[in-house]
């Protein structure tokens, strides 16, 4: 005797919606990694084992490992700045700074040597001397979290 069922099952897997899944999350993950661009300038920045963090980005100097000096500088502009136009650089980054933690976030690449870093903060003092006690600007170094 030879009972046959009438309800088959398909046991086959459809991928079709899968395929349409990755490509929606390719391109999701494509859109905001070009929108996220913590640094404008590629350096490489030393590492530290503190793990704070700043809340606001005040005014930011860039030294890259060709020793070029960078104020505020952004993805679409981005040159250059010479150590004789640092001063009026940062006199016109703090007119247009509101913010009331008066600070100077210095990214230097690791190689940069110290005597770079050195001259930026004699151009920091000169900055300063412009500013009562209360207002002057603080650098902080930044590095690389481990």
């Amino acid at each position: 005797m030879n009972i046959q069922l009438q309800n088959k099952q398909n046991v086959q897997f459809n991928s079709a919606s899968m395929s349409d899944l990755v490509f929606l999350l390719l391109i999701f993950f494509m859109i905001t990694s070009t929108l996220v661009a913590p640094n404008a300038i590629n350096l490489l920045l030393p590492r530290s084992n503190s793990g704070k963090q700043l809340a606001s980005r005040n005014i930011e100097v860039y030294i890259d490992a060709d020793k070029n000096y960078y104020v505020n500088p952004t993805s679409h502009q981005s040159t250059p700045i010479a150590y004789e136009e640092l001063l009026p650089a940062l006199q016109d980054a703090a007119a247009n700074d509101n913010s009331e933690n008066k600070s100077i976030v210095l990214r230097a690449d690791k190689t940069v040597p110290i005597e770079n870093v050195v001259a930026l903060m004699d151009v920091l003092n000169q900055l300063n001397d412009e500013y009562e006690e209360a207002d002057r600007y603080k650098i902080v170094l930044a590095t690389e979290a481990k």
